[in-house]
């Protein structure tokens, strides 16, 4: 396109001013030629053409000063003198300005008339004549125009100099807005764009603010963009999004004063229909010039790898279409999302069809992803790609890579902090620190600023000199070398912000301004005390103040000393002692680490130096930032031949982070490389440059300014090889608009999707993408792009329906087929993600079956809410067809139909649907025919205009950005036709949320059709996925309407046992079910009936399958109430993607009225904040995540849950120091007093105020205070009591807001106590000075009923005397007395009444004595006797039964007897009386009770009780029953055998045992026999029966007397001899031996 333009085209932002200064000269030449121009008017032209409206360039209008210029200068309005000093502002002539534009109006009429002829017929020109003389004309009347413009400058610069020399001053004036910045509505994902004309004297700068906050266009390069032209400022948003609604504030400031000027932009959300009232969103191409161009990139760069000092280009080739001469699009680079400008570092061509951008000295600063956007009017396009930069070569071997991304921060007068970033490489070894050095600007001496080497990636540099500029770099060290410095920071000046002239401005009706200026300072004042000193940094090398300065600064310069203190001493050393500091800011170094330090600062003037400021809190020397722990889970997923996608789990505690490295390793090799040399903040990253077929293994490592964590576990091995599908480009395609790649007109930033990787569609495949780049070649026409664009006027006349691209059955088959044709030998070890693969196999099969099985082929989980439910990757495709087709109600004409989502939806959101119908006569279809026109949301429509008893077949298709989808499978046939049932007709649209282990929410809305009457209720029925349809079981057996189930589930075969409770709710529209207790992994449809008067209706359409299962991840609603008792309900979710949005709803109805609540979201995490707590908010609240697989969750909030909340919110607003003790007082040593109570939690800040009868009371003699504040113990000790301490204590605790108190009354009887015990200790404390008892005497009494007499002696010497007494009298040494390890013993073994009386203990030596009492008599005596009657009595044995002849006896065992000891023997709970017949005794240590000749009265419960004094021991047994008989009998056995015994016959006594005799002499032995009867009595000799006669008489007399009488004994008598008794209980024999013996005389006389 050649020629020139008219006036109102050359100012338009596409209109590029410059296409034309490459054949200046060669078409001023061809005027000059011309008879019809004249010299004078052709250069004219081509001087006002160059210079624009720049007056100072021009001195006169003679032709022979006139010459072309190469390149044209923009124009401008503003008028300058020859210092190009503003002085007026040039109204430009074409805004029919009547002051200057005085006899061009007419001219300017017939030029815009002649102009927009031209324009209408340009199109028609066929003759290349007609287009000559027709740019002919149109350049002679611009030249003319520019001429008698240049003119009129010239005399208003002649004006505007004479001015100013008359009054300079005049000129001068505070900014005004012309043309203030208008509010704006717009619609979500528009741009906009706030326009402002702004005037002022010297020329004001002007600055932009969203919500009073400094807008940054450099930081936001993506989001704002901010042009100023001719006094004219824009502020465009691109992209609009809900964030973006706020107020907006220009504003504009000189020296003379600052204004503002505000203007709102809110920010709207398509829903449902667009309203037609409003503009649309545009969608399809936009037409420059009548020319819709399609952009091409070509000829890409790919990752490109450098090293630094290195020089790279990085170039493209764009093909725009159709051609248009010297036509130039914008072009744009960009580096990690951030615009880039030319500079010395970037060098950008364009050279017609190729542009270029050149690295000429890399950094590692340069590396990052490279984006080029070319943009035109019709859209743009971009394409990006990595550069990656690596360390150049080590001047000394294994030395450490160089820093990079040096910053400064916080500048002032003589202060600057320095930032950095640590390198990739090391060199092997740890880096010890880093250098910084300083060069001032315009100088090339570079001086080190630290002396020892820093770890910290941030250094604070003093010393500067005011005024100047600065440049610095960084070097690391380790113990090899030192590196390569970094590349230098950019220039900042050393100068204070607050040294600016604080001027603000505004309108006076008398003077047209006002001037409001600080207040002038007073001389010879001395300056206040700085304001609000703060540690803003610590670390273990250097520690940062600031302050600010004091309000009374007097007339000279202010200046600062600091001062530091250790803490817990008063000794204050001032720091800076020569020369004081300059600037509110100041770095400490030299401090010991580990110790704590307070600070204070004071001002100086020449009047003096001032009062120190309030000092800092005690602050330990140490870094506060800790170096971020390792990140875990690498996982390597191939991508390319060269790259691995590499993703890993973040660090789990990191401040502060800046980002991560990543290091690679061929496979056992153990030798590391970095990945990137320049830190990421995102957690996946693709690695290029590695070897095809190697298997390499990774590891990554995060960074913060305190140092690179270590490095996370290394990933499993991966092999380099390309992925199914070509994996992940390296370019990163920016987000499109609605109409594909068609931008707003205003959109000049990309919106990334990813870091540097982006999933590239399956439908743009490699022969696609080779068609594409040879139509663009070829220049071909609007068809020629490989992904046809939709076209908005044939989608206007089909309904919008038909999108170039569809859910086609043989696109699905092609799309897959190659995007799967390598997955046969890979499918088991590419590591795609999972989602791509599954959908791309499931697409396949999809289009060759019945809609009854496409409900199955894309498994979104049901327990998503299939509106939000996505694939992970955007497919970019249109959606799958929906299915499920059923009719809700039915009129004469019309009906209701619904139908299920898509389990596909194409990567996209449905943006609505289609219904189309056709008509069914006798089994042949007719034509289909469009239902509705405009798309629609919901999944239920009425499709009308049908005739009654006609058939009808429906299919639905629906729709998302990608474009319009195919249409389901055909729906039954229906009969049009009004339904006359009864009962209600189906639910429909029941959705499924909270899926969990034990429970889900079921959702569904009440039928279209009512029946006959409105419906009451509904039943809701489950069963098995896999079950027949006779196993569908009815959860509830009475109808509910509003209502919450909690049902446990039994598996019985085929079908679930359900046990059902309900729980009423309050206004519900929706109809909930909360299934609960599901079998964890059993897989469950749902369905519901409705129910009126009439009956039971038609069932709906069951749910997909639901696996009651809980994801890993799952989290719940937690409700929250922080520290301004403010109560929010908080939902985290960790599967968001940047589409998620939080859904709240109230009874599961989306909130709409945020009077009573407030939604933030933030990231992954969202709440609902309650504004002022109610009744009315009691409800169940439930947040469902969107584009997520079904995250969501609910919570209840009952009327009990409501008021524990509002009592917490009450404590949190007004807060309590929890106290674990109230105040209370304890007697120390010395009878000191101590009053303490304990706080629970209070920190550093906290202070306690001591009160005593409404007084104050502080440290000194009387009382000491304290206040541990680790452990919260406030305690107050007094070394006496008086009288006048008689009283009331408070400890008053305060810490922030929270409050606390606490109060001792002590008066009265309570208070004389106290003091008379802390009396009494003080006595104690002087006894225990000497020889004293520790434990007075007291006694104790062993298991074995000995009692000791005890006491505990402390403070003894070895000629300590310890004597004992009773009732006066010594006890001697040798009786039972102890003295073992300082316990003195004396041990009474049988104790009884003679050892009461009266003990006592002396201890003596030279320091003192001491004496202990122990009164045993009476009373004392009296309990130490119980206490060993307790012991007699538990040591007592279980009360037993034995038998005697008697009778029966109960008897008992004790370890011990004492005749003290009193016993009493019941029966039947009543004490026995003792009689001859029963009695009661003691043997040995046996207590017996003895019931002679018992009877059956004597059966009962027996029981012995012991009394000890307390309460005595009782022993009992029950003498009945079996154990009576048993002793009854045996008693009876007993006495029987007593009576045998004594009633059988005895030899009783009287018979020796061996009888010596003399011969001759007569024997007469006598015995006693017993027996009853009288027993026979018989002699024995040698066991021989022997009957009386003369020789041996034998007699027994009075049945009682036996004797035995030999008359003459000899010697044949001597034998055995027998007595033999015998009744009929017994017999018994006594013996005895006779010996006869001749006497000497006898025996002589026989010899």
């Amino acid at each position: 396109m050649s020629g020139s333009l008219p006036f109102y085209q050359k100012h338009h932002r596409h209109y590029d001013r410059d296409y034309r200064s490459k054949e200046t000269v060669s078409k001023l030449s061809q005027y000059q030629a011309s008879s019809r121009y004249t010299a004078g008017s052709s250069t004219s032209a081509a001087t006002s053409r160059s210079s624009g409206l720049n007056v100072s360039t021009h001195y006169g209008l003679e032709a022979s000063r006139l010459s072309p210029i190469l390149k044209r200068a923009k124009p401008t309005y503003l008028a300058v003198d020859k210092d190009h000093q503003i002085i007026g502002y040039v109204v430009p002539i074409f805004r029919g300005s009547q002051e200057f534009g005085t006899g061009f109006s007419s001219r300017e009429e017939a030029r815009v008339r002649d102009s927009s002829e031209y324009m209408a017929r340009r199109d028609l020109f066929t003759s290349g004549m007609e287009m000559e003389r027709s740019e002919q004309t149109s350049r002679r009347e611009a030249i003319r125009e520019t001429a008698e413009r240049i003119s009129l400058n010239k005399r208003i610069h002649e004006h505007g100099v004479h001015f100013k020399r008359m009054n300079e001053d005049s000129l001068m004036h505070t900014p005004e807005f012309v043309i203030k910045p208008r509010s704006h509505t717009v619609w979500e994902k528009q741009c906009v764009r706030l326009h402002c004309t702004v005037r002022g004297w010297p020329d004001p700068r002007v600055v932009w603010y969203k919500n009073n906050v400094a807008i940054d266009p450099v930081g936001h390069g993506d989001k704002y963009k901010l042009e100023s032209k001719y006094n004219m400022h824009s502020l465009e948003i691109n992209r609009c999004d809900f964030d973006d609604t706020a107020q907006y504030r220009v504003s504009a400031m000189n020296s003379k004063g600052e204004l503002s000027s505000f203007a709102s932009v809110v920010v709207k959300r398509f829903k449902g229909d667009m309203d037609e009232s409003l503009p649309s969103p545009r969608h399809g191409p936009v037409c420059e010039y009548g020319v819709n161009f399609k952009t091409h990139i070509v000829d890409k760069f790919g990752v490109t790898f450098g090293r630094e000092g290195e020089t790279i280009s990085l170039g493209c080739t764009v093909i725009i279409s159709p051609a248009l001469h010297r036509y130039q699009p914008e072009i744009q680079w960009y580096r990690d999302d951030v615009l880039l400008s030319p500079s010395k570092w970037y060098n950008m061509h364009w050279s017609g069809d190729h542009a270029t951008m050149t690295l000429t000295h890399l950094n590692k600063e340069d590396e990052g992803l490279y984006t080029l956007r070319v943009t035109t009017k019709s859209g743009y396009e971009t394409y990006s790609a990595y550069v990656f930069v690596r360390d150049s070569e080590a001047e000394v071997e294994r030395a450490p890579g160089a820093p990079l991304d040096v910053r400064c921060l916080d500048a002032n007068k003589d202060y600057i902090i320095v930032t950095w970033k640590q390198p990739a490489v090391d060199g092997g070894d740890s880096i010890l620190g880093y250098f910084v050095d300083r060069c001032e600007v315009g100088t090339t001496h570079w001086v080190q600023c630290n002396d020892t080497p820093v770890k910290f990636a941030r250094f604070p540099v003093t010393g500067l000199v005011e005024g100047r500029s600065y440049m610095f770099r960084v070097r690391a060290v380790n113990q090899n070398g030192m590196s390569h410095p970094s590349r230098v920071s950019e220039p900042v000046a050393a100068m204070d912000p607050s040294d600016r002239a604080r001027i603000r401005g505004a309108s006076a009706p008398w003077t047209g301004q006002i001037i409001v200026t600080e207040e002038e300072p007073a001389e010879g004042i001395v300056p206040g005390r700085p304001l609000e000193l703060q540690v803003t940094e610590a670390t273990k090398n250097y520690v940062v103040l600031s302050w600010k300065p004091p309000g009374d600064k007097g007339l000279e310069g202010v200046m600062y000393y600091v001062e530091k203190c250790v803490a817990g001493s008063d000794t204050w050393q001032r720091v800076n002692t020569e020369i004081p500091v300059k600037s509110p800011r100041f770095a400490l170094f030299d401090l010991a680490e580990g110790n704590s330090y307070s600070f204070r600062v004071r001002c100086c003037n020449a009047a003096g130096v001032g009062e120190p400021s309030d000092p800092t809190e005690a602050s330990t020397v140490g870094d506060k930032l800790d170096i971020p722990s390792a990140p875990s889970k690498v996982v390597p997923i191939r991508n390319t031949d060269t790259s691995v996608v590499v993703s890993w789990q973040a660090s789990s505690e990191a401040k502060e982070l800046v980002g991560y490295y990543i290091e690679a390793s061929v496979l056992d090799s153990n030798e590391w490389e970095p990945c990137n040399n320049k830190p990421v903040n995102v957690t996946r990253f693709i690695c290029h440059g590695l070897t095809t077929g190697e298997k390499y293994v990774f590891r990554v490592r995060a960074v913060n300014a305190a140092g690179l964590s270590q490095f996370s576990p290394e990933s499993e091995p991966v092999e380099v090889k390309a992925a199914i599908g070509g994996g992940i480009p390296h370019g990163v395609l920016p987000e499109m608009g609605p109409g594909g790649n068609a931008g707003q007109l205003t959109e000049h930033r990309p919106r990334w999707t990813g870091t540097h990787e982006n999933v590239q569609s399956p439908l743009y495949t490699k022969r696609n993408k080779a068609q594409a780049d040879t139509k663009a070649r070829q220049g071909a026409g609007p068809d020629s792009s490989a992904l046809t664009q939709p076209d908005p006027v044939e989608n206007k006349h089909k309904g919008g329906k038909k999108g170039s691209v569809s859910w086609a059955p043989d696109l699905a088959k092609d799309l897959v087929s190659e995007s799967v044709s390598d997955s046969v030998s890979d499918s088991l070890t590419a590591q795609l993600e999972p989602v791509t693969a599954e959908v791309q196999d499931q697409a396949v099969k999809t289009v060759n079956e019945p809609e009854a099985k496409q409900a199955r082929k894309f498994p979104v989980d049901a327990s998503a809410n299939l509106e939000t439910a996505r694939p992970r990757r955007e497919l970019e495709a249109s959606p799958a067809p929906p299915y499920g087709i059923t009719v809700l109600e039915c009129v004469f004409d019309s009906m209701v139909l619904s139908w299920k989502q898509p389990t596909f939806i194409g990567g996209a959101d449905i943006t609505g649907y289609f219904v189309d119908y056709r008509e069914v006569i006798d089994g042949v279809t007719g034509k289909w025919h469009e239902a509705n026109i405009r798309s629609i949301s919901e999944r239920a429509y009425r499709v009308s205009d049908l005739k009654e008893k006609r058939k009808y077949q429906f299919q639905v298709r629906a729709a998302n950005m990608a474009g319009v989808g195919i249409p389901s499978l055909p729906s039954d046939t229906f009969l049009c036709e009004e339904w006359t049932i009864a009962v209600p007709g189906p639910p429909h649209d029941l959705q499924v949320r909270e899926v969990r282990s034990d429970s889900l929410v079921l959702l569904w809305k009440p039928p279209v059709y009512q029946g006959r009457d409105p419906v009451n209720g509904f039943y809701i029925d489950i069963k098995e996925a896999d079950a027949p349809v006779e196993a569908w079981k009815g959860v509830n057996t009475k109808a509910t309407e509003k209502t919450f189930f909690k049902v446990p589930i039994v598996r019985l075969s085929y079908f679930v046992q359900l046990h059902v409770w309900q729980q009423l709710l309050c206004n519900l529209i929706s109809f909930i079910l909360q299934i609960k207790n599901l079998k964890e992994g059993g897989n469950f449809v749902f369905r519901v009936r409705a129910q009126n008067k009439a009956g039971v209706g038609q069932t709906s359409e069951e749910t997909e399958p639901v696996i009651a299962v809980t994801k890993p991840g799952t989290k719940e609603i937690a409700v929250d109430v922080d520290d301004d008792g403010i109560i929010s309900l908080n939902f985290e979710c960790c599967d968001t993607t940047p589409d998620s949005k939080f859904v709240w709803s109230k009874d599961y109805e989306e909130i709409a009225d945020t009077s009573r609540l407030t939604i933030e979201t933030k990231g992954n995490k969202s709440k609902t904040i309650f504004n002022t707590p109610a009744e009315e908010d009691i409800g169940i609240y439930s947040c469902i995540v969107t584009h997520t697989d079904g995250a969501s969750s609910s919570y209840t909030l009952s009327e009990e849950e409501l008021k524990r909340l509002l009592e917490v919110s009450h404590d949190h607003k007004f807060p309590v120091i929890p106290l674990k003790s109230e105040l209370a007082v304890e007697l120390l040593e010395k009878g000191k007093v101590r009053f303490w109570l304990q706080a629970d939690k209070m920190s550093a800040n906290g202070k306690v105020d001591y009160i005593f009868n409404d007084n104050l009371i502080s440290q000194g003699d009387k009382y000491k205070l304290n206040f541990d504040k680790n452990t919260g113990v406030i305690e107050m000790i007094m070394d006496s009591l008086t009288p006048a301490d008689e009283g009331t204590f408070t400890f008053k605790l305060q810490d922030g807001k929270a409050t606390n108190q606490s109060s001792l009354v002590l008066i009265g009887d309570v208070f004389k106590e106290l003091q008379k015990e802390s009396e009494f200790q003080m006595k104690e404390w002087v006894r225990k000075q000497g020889p004293h008892f520790i434990e007075y005497l007291g006694y104790e009494v062993t298991p074995e009923c000995c009692v000791v007499l005890k006491c505990k002696v402390g403070n003894m010497k070895k000629d300590t005397s310890a004597l004992w007494y009773k009732d006066g009298h010594e006890i001697k040494a040798d009786e039972n007395l102890g003295f073992t390890e300082g316990v003195l013993k004396l041990e009474i073994a049988q104790i009884s009444k003679k050892d009461s009386g009266v003990y006592e203990v002396v201890l003596k030596d030279d320091r003192g004595k001491d004496t202990s009492t122990l009164n045993l008599t009476d009373k004392g005596f009296k309990d130490l006797m119980n206490e060993v009657f307790s012991f007699i009595a538990n040591s007592s044995t279980p009360l037993k039964i034995t038998s005697t002849e008697n009778g029966i006896r109960l008897y008992t065992f004790v370890s011990y007897y004492n005749d003290l000891l009193q016993v009493t023997w019941h029966y039947k709970d009543s004490a026995i009386s003792f009689s001859d017949r029963i009695k009661s005794g003691v043997v040995g240590e046996q207590l017996w009770l003895q019931i002679s000749e018992p009877s059956e009265k004597d059966m009962g419960k027996y029981a012995i009780e012991f009394n000890d004094g307390k309460g005595g021991l009782r022993r009992t047994v029950e003498l009945s029953g079996q154990a009576f008989d048993d002793a009854f009998a045996e008693f009876q056995r007993l006495k029987a055998a007593a009576i045998a015994e004594r009633s059988r016959a005895r030899v009783a006594g009287g018979l020796p045992d061996v009888v010596t005799i003399q011969e001759g002499k007569a024997l007469n032995l006598t015995c006693n026999i017993s027996g009853d009867p009288v027993p026979e009595v018989t002699w024995l000799k040698n066991d021989r029966e022997i009957t009386s006669d003369e020789h041996c008489i034998l007699k027994f007399e009075s049945g009682k007397f036996a004797s035995f009488t030999i008359t003459g004994v000899n010697i044949s008598d001597s034998g055995k001899y027998s007595i033999l008794v015998k009744n009929k209980y017994g017999t018994e024999s006594g013996d005895f031996t006779v010996s006869v013996f001749i006497s000497e005389e006898a025996a002589s006389k026989k010899k």
